[in-house]
């Protein structure tokens, strides 16, 4: 499901201050999309949607001059609805006196900014569509490896939150643990979260919750991280197909987005922390360009076109 957020949740996250309407900062945000109302400041309003924040800047600011006091109090009082969360203004400039009449009359708070529209837009833009977007739960733990969000998924006891412990350890950084919170940033990047209730936190079997902040300091935590593939422990079977040569890439789709997948074997003897920080190094290592498989290949055509002669 999705979060909801409201214009204080805003103020908080954006370089924004308030102007007028702080009684109000508790009004709901419900979509991403932000409206520079151009058209209707010349009053066409077919389009209109008053449930966007609407963002007004040099232009919105400077055509309203030219506009006598009952064309924009008309005009402020149509575009302020039950529905508008705020009204956001650019570039250091003030909103006409008609608009701040018409938001106090419908309790719709006014926020601010130095910054110009493009910015803000851009600002305001990548903290809802974020803060909005549709969560999916998956059980696993995410770790932040080198710089890379490492989704860990597997069986229950397969010893996930204990290998994520001792990568922590090895300073690398918790996310999440038992479950993560995902969505989709865009069209190409998930973003994992924990929930509220989980977040610094680990559940060890036999040893119980530990807070991980407290224990290891806050630098061996993180909020949330973009994910670069996911590792999923599978354990290991005499008859199990194992992928010897690193070509065998899954690709599973969370959110409508695909995301890398490579399968783990777990066998009792085998240093599961060193294995997944090798997997993360060579994930970055063929981001790169350097491709060890291919290296190989081309070694084996070499040789077996050598020994042809």
């Amino acid at each position: 499901m999705a979060k909801e957020l409201t214009v204080k949740d805003l103020l908080d996250n954006t370089r924004l201050k308030i102007v007028a309407g702080e009684e109000y900062l508790n009004r709901k945000i419900t979509t991403p999309d932000i409206s520079r109302p151009g058209l209707e400041m010349t009053g066409y309003f077919n389009y209109y949607a008053p449930e966007r924040i609407q963002l007004m800047g040099i232009t919105e600011t400077s055509f309203a001059h030219r506009m006598n006091h009952s064309e924009l109090l008309l005009i402020a009082r149509k575009m302020m609805q039950p529905n508008t969360p705020t009204f956001v203004v650019s570039t250091g400039r003030k909103l006409p006196e008609e608009f701040m009449q018409a938001a106090k009359e419908n309790h719709i708070p006014v926020l601010a900014t130095e910054l110009t529209s493009s910015k803000i837009l851009a600002n305001m833009t990548y903290f809802l569509s974020g803060g909005l977007a549709e969560r999916q739960s998956v059980h696993g733990v995410l770790v932040d490896i080198y710089g890379l969000g490492v989704l860990i998924t597997g069986d229950s006891g397969v010893g996930k939150s204990e290998t994520a412990l001792e990568l922590v350890q090895r300073g690398h950084r918790l996310i999440a643990d038992d479950r993560v919170d995902v969505y989709a940033q865009d069209e190409e990047r998930l973003v994992g979260e924990p929930p509220a209730i989980l977040r610094n936190l680990m559940e060890l079997r036999g040893v119980g919750i530990i807070d991980v902040m407290d224990l290891f300091g806050a630098g061996a935590v993180r909020s949330h991280a973009t994910i670069a593939f996911n590792l999923h422990l599978a354990k290991w079977h005499d008859d199990q197909k194992v992928d010897r040569l690193g070509n065998g890439e899954e690709v599973i789709t969370i959110q409508g987005v695909g995301l890398p997948r490579f399968v783990l074997p777990v066998q009792a003897g085998r240093n599961l922390a060193v294995l997944i920080e090798t997997a993360a190094k060579n994930f970055r290592a063929k981001q790169m360009g350097f491709d060890a498989t291919e290296t190989f290949n081309n070694n084996l055509n070499s040789l077996i076109a050598e020994n042809s002669k």
